[in-house]
């Protein structure tokens, strides 16, 4: 027998996040292009960070057919937001009055860079990253690399970044609960014995 999950944040209802999504308005447009096996992943980030801002949208799927028309979106200054050697750091326009649409793939790294790869003109966009990374808060699993984040922290980063620092740290709220609920279900001892080390 399935649960019955809530409609808007897809978790069960008994784990709803809702009531703890934020909606926050920002002058930068966040475009999320998920995996589609990412959506019904137990810590779909991503989906907060959509559901919790009010200038985003969420996409799902691995090839993006109408990416020209939305990225040609006039008044904006368009950026991928993911790692690379020609990447700059946002805090460098910080001070640009132009608004943002940041286009932010979501998946393993595996599946993001698959996106960037099936869809090439992801690949010509000015890549941004985060420059100075704060730690990450998803303490159930271990980060291959050192700055890795889930897609709700590195775009609360890049708005905060962008639009002032904290601004949009509400929108952690469901991701903190979602990694305290899921520490409570496996048991803290077990928790503290596969992921404190």
């Amino acid at each position: 027998m399935s649960r019955i999950q809530c409609e808007r944040c897809l978790r069960p209802q008994n784990h709803c996040l809702c009531p703890l999504i934020p909606s926050l308005d920002s002058r930068t447009r966040v475009v999320l292009l998920q995996h589609p096996d990412e959506v019904r992943h137990a810590l779909n980030t991503a989906r907060l960070a959509a559901l919790g801002l009010n200038n985003a949208e969420l996409r799902v799927g691995e090839v993006f057919e109408d990416l020209a028309p939305l990225i040609a979106t006039p008044g904006y200054r368009v950026g991928l937001l993911f790692p690379g050697e020609q990447a700059t750091a946002l805090q460098s326009y910080a001070t640009d009055s132009r608004p943002w649409l940041l286009i932010v793939p979501d998946g393993t790294w595996r599946k993001a860079r698959k996106l960037l790869y099936l869809n090439p003109l992801l690949e010509t966009l000015p890549r941004v990253t985060l420059g100075t990374v704060q730690p990450s808060r998803y303490r159930l699993r271990k980060a291959p690399e050192a700055g890795a984040l889930s897609t709700v922290e590195a775009v609360t980063q890049a708005l905060n970044a962008l639009e002032g620092e904290g601004r949009f740290d509400a929108l952690l709220r469901p991701f903190d609960a979602l990694i305290e609920g899921q520490i409570a279900a496996m048991g803290r001892e077990t928790f503290e014995r596969n992921h404190l080390r």
